[in-house]
């Protein structure tokens, strides 16, 4: 048998792939991380069961077992590419939390104290960019989609990872964009953008947000661009208890990722034990 090993023309051969299976940017970055590291681990052995056993063993020792499924995934996919399905690997079993650390939730009121320190800073983009994700509930990723003539029009059509879906602006949200594009003389196209003109990247909105921690009195734990869309997410919910719709909104294809975004803390659910009286 032929000794199975990584070479470069089978890693671009896989991006390839990738693109052409219409995998986000970011989707393709992380398989493509994940399988070098994967090669460094190999240090240029065969790859067999055993090999990716030990593999297994490794990630599990250095990573939360969340992080290290993402990892096996990654190489899996590339393992079914190229042929060699027999050496894929199990992922960890990991018991779903049913309450999520409050140590990691952003709540309204710290939402709110983050947004009033954009403006008390002056960071008006920072402001929307805030006031934006959290009311729609879009990905970081999804800025770009909100446009000139998306905020004229109240609406966004976002286009992420193979689906498409029609993202409203609600009225209160489109008269402060409205009125920043006019102050701003954005005339078309994106509106969240540096002075050169090019669309915020996740790293500019991430660490501008860091920045308004202390002042805000936040956890920077807590302050990242998706939190702002956990917490849209358990808003609507908590709202409307309608988890179907609430997957279309995101833009969710299973369900059970929705629910990940709706898992209440800890403190929640005693709330609601307490609240239960069955104890005599």
């Amino acid at each position: 048998m032929r000794k199975r090993t990584i070479s470069n023309s089978a890693i671009k051969a896989f991006e390839k792939h990738l693109k052409n299976d219409e995998k986000s940017e970011n989707t393709v970055a992380k398989y493509l991380h994940d399988l070098y590291y994967f090669l460094n681990f190999t240090q240029g052995k065969p790859i067999d069961k055993a090999m990716m056993l030990n593999y297994k063993a490794s990630l599990g020792e250095q990573y939360a077992p969340s992080s290290a499924n993402s990892m096996i995934a990654a190489v899996n996919t590339f393992l079914r590419f190229v042929g060699w399905v027999d050496c894929c690997i199990k992922q960890f079993k990991v018991q779903k939390k049913a309450f999520c650390s409050e140590e990691k939730e952003l709540t309204k009121a710290e939402y709110i104290r983050l947004v009033n320190t954009a403006k008390q800073k002056g960071n008006e983009r920072l402001n929307l960019i805030l006031q934006t994700i959290c009311g729609t509930g879009i990905r970081v990723s999804e800025l770009q989609f909100i446009t000139v003539e998306a905020v004229r029009k109240g609406e966004a059509i976002v286009s992420c990872k193979n689906k498409t879906r029609t993202v409203f602006i609600v009225r209160e949200l489109q008269k402060k964009l409205l009125n920043y594009i006019k102050i701003k003389g954005i005339t078309e196209g994106g509106i969240f953008i540096t002075k050169s003109g090019k669309p915020m990247s996740r790293c500019n909105i991430w660490r501008e947000m860091k920045g308004l921690c202390e002042q805000a009195g936040v956890s920077p734990d807590k302050v990242f661009p998706h939190n702002l869309r956990h917490l849209f997410a358990r808003t609507f919910y908590g709202i409307e208890k309608d988890i179907a719709k609430l997957a279309d909104i995101l833009g969710h294809s299973n369900i059970n990722t929705t629910r990940i975004y709706i898992i209440t803390t800890g403190a929640e659910h005693k709330r609601k034990m307490e609240n239960m009286r069955l104890i005599i």
